[in-house]
This record gives C-alpha cells, sequence and structure tokens, in this order.
C-alpha cells in the first residue's frame, strides 16, 4: 500500500475512532440522564410523603372526615390491592404460559403468527379501555362492582406480557434438548413438561414479576370495576375493594394537606414495590439465562 493510501487510511481510523468515542459519551448521558430523572422522582416523592411514611400507613384504617389527631392510614387499599393482584395472577399466569407453550412447541406457523400479533395488539390496548369494556361486560349486567372483577381487568392487561416473555424464553431452549427427548420415545407433550418448561421457569417468573409490577400501578381499570368502597379493611374478593392507585387519585384531590402527604407516601411505596420487583425480575432474567445456557 502507498504512502498516500496509508495516510488515507489512517484519517479515517482516527475520524471512526472520534466518532465512536462521540457516540459512547452520548450513550453515557443518555444513561445518566435516565438514572438522574429516576433518582429525582423518588427523592421528591419521598420527600413529600416522609412525614406519613410510618406502620400507621401500612396498619391503620383511614377516618373519612376526621378533624381530630387520631392516626390514620390505608390498610384498606394495601389489603385490597394484595387480594386484586394475587388474583389478577392467578387468572393470567396459566392461561399466559398455555398460550406461549401452544404458540412455541405446536402451533403452526399460520396460526403462531396471527396470534402473536393478537397479543401485540392487546399489550398496547390503553388501560382504561380494558376497564370500560370489563365494566359493560361484567359490571353493568353483573350485579355491580367486586374485587373478582376488577382482578379479571387486570388479568387481560397481564395475560400479553406473560405470554410474551414465556415464548422468548422456550425459544431459547435448545431445540438438541427436544429432539433428544423425542428420540428416545417421549411424546411431545412430556417432552414440554419435563424438559422444556424447568429450563425455562426462570424466564416465565421474571415475566410474571414484570407484569404485576405493570399492573400494580393501574388506575382506569379500577375506577370501572372496584372504586365505590368503604374505609373499613376487607379481603373479600366479592365485594369491591379499596386499593393504592385509587386511594392516591382519591386523596389527591382531597383539601387536606395531611391527605396529600398520605398520598406521597403511598405512592412512594407502591414505588418502592415496583423497583423491587424490577430488580427481581432483572435477577431472575441473568439467572434463567445461565441455567439455559447450562453455566
Amino acid at each position: 500500500m502507498s504512502t498516500p493510501q496509508l495516510a488515507l487510511s489512517s484519517s479515517h481510523l482516527r475520524r471512526r475512532q472520534a466518532v465512536n468515542r462521540l457516540m459512547e459519551l452520548l450513550a453515557w448521558a443518555a444513561a445518566l440522564t435516565a438514572v438522574a430523572i429516576l433518582g429525582i422522582v423518588v427523592f421528591s416523592v419521598a420527600r413529600r410523603g416522609w412525614s406519613e411514611l410510618n406502620l400507621n400507613l401500612l396498619t391503620k384504617a383511614p377516618i373519612p372526615f376526621s378533624f381530630t389527631n387520631a392516626p390514620q392510614g390505608l390498610a384498606n387499599a394495601f389489603a385490597g390491592t394484595i387480594v386484586i393482584v394475587a388474583l389478577a395472577t392467578a387468572m393470567a399466569l396459566p392461561f399466559g404460559i398455555l398460550v406461549a407453550i401452544y404458540l412455541n412447541e405446536f402451533a403452526p406457523p399460520s396460526v403462531r403468527n396471527g396470534v402473536g400479533l393478537a397479543l401485540d395488539v392487546l399489550a398496547g390496548v390503553p388501560a382504561i379501555v380494558i376497564g370500560i369494556f370489563v365494566y359493560g361486560l361484567l359490571v353493568v349486567n353483573g350485579g355491580g362492582q367486586s374485587g373478582v372483577k376488577a382482578a379479571f381487568a387486570l388479568a387481560i392487561l397481564m395475560l400479553p406480557f406473560v405470554s410474551r416473555t414465556t415464548i422468548e424464553v422456550l425459544a431459547l431452549v435448545p431445540n438438541a434438548l427436544r429432539e433428544a427427548s423425542l428420540g428416545l420415545g417421549i411424546p411431545q407433550w412430556r417432552t414440554t413438561l419435563s424438559i422444556v418448561l424447568p429450563r425455562a421457569l426462570g424466564g416465565i417468573l421474571t415475566g410474571t414479576v414484570l407484569a404485576v409490577a405493570r399492573v400494580a400501578g393501574e388506575t382506569a381499570p379500577l375506577l370501572f370495576t372496584s372504586s365505590l368502597v368503604g374505609p373499613q379493611v376487607s379481603w373479600n374478593p366479592t365485594h369491591a375493594l379499596q386499593t393504592v392507585p385509587l386511594s392516591i387519585y382519591e386523596l389527591s384531590e382531597s383539601p387536606d394537606p395531611k391527605d396529600h402527604a398520605r398520598a406521597w407516601a403511598a405512592a412512594f411505596v407502591l414505588l418502592l414495590f415496583i423497583l423491587c420487583a424490577s430488580l427481581t425480575a432483572r435477577w431472575l432474567a441473568t439467572r434463567s439465562a445461565r441455567k439455559i445456557a447450562g453455566r
């Protein structure tokens, strides 16, 4: 190679290196900006609700129209959230896993593509549309609001996330394991149940945790399905139950500064739950990837 060509190649190399460093700096800046925004949000919510962050928030029920200094909390909201989210998970998890198993292990390509598109569309449907749908389907013609109907609305929101995550994890399981099992004369359903699913269990749990974090803060479906409630603590899902997102919405409209502080405190607890759920999902995803890879 001649000297001018070497000089031109060196110039191109330096320019590519400079562009690469610039892109790395931009990527770092974007990442730090995202982390900074999250930190600002967490700090701001914690600062505004600090005065009400105590055990009373979790153990005491609210006292409507109270003009005393009696301790109050949102125990009814936390109890209702636990019941509704648990029921929603129980509804969405088995159906989501079965849909994913069918699409990845048994369905022909045409069916797989069609159902996959339906899952993508369902994942993009606004939560308020799901709430109106369940309201018209179950609440208007089904005897009023209840925790079960609220859980059904949240389960619809969870279903595509559970299915999509499970499909992706099942696709990572090596085909050699399936072929070896089938080669020994084991039926396909037994292969899926005994070989494929145990390898993908961590990824399935990851999708479930992410789906729970996704719906834990939803308010719109609950307004239509479980909002006509009293201050008492109830664990009965056949009745309308108070929830944390709905309590935050209601307290934020109160003229009392203490109600605002309780709303911020509840928002901080909800934020911590979502943060812990996301970290747990990340840990489960890493563990599942290592297990599938055989490390």
